[in-house]
């Protein structure tokens, strides 16, 4: 069983780490200027700027 990969507002954090703003089709739409927000494990998620967007993760580089 894996772990969700993206989350809608009100969703728990399930780890510390920055997520970003994507579209609802990610793959193949954009988000310009999407937020970022920086979150410890069990925080809440914002509400996205619309709502078709989720957030996801953003890679560990």
């Amino acid at each position: 069983m894996g772990e969700w990969t993206e989350f809608r507002p009100g969703d728990h954090a399930p780890n510390d780490g920055t997520y970003i703003e994507i579209g609802e089709a990610s793959f193949h739409m954009g988000v310009n200027d999407p937020q970022k927000v920086h979150l410890k494990k069990g925080d809440r998620f914002p509400m996205t700027s619309n709502k078709d967007r989720k957030w996801k993760r953003m890679n560990h580089r």
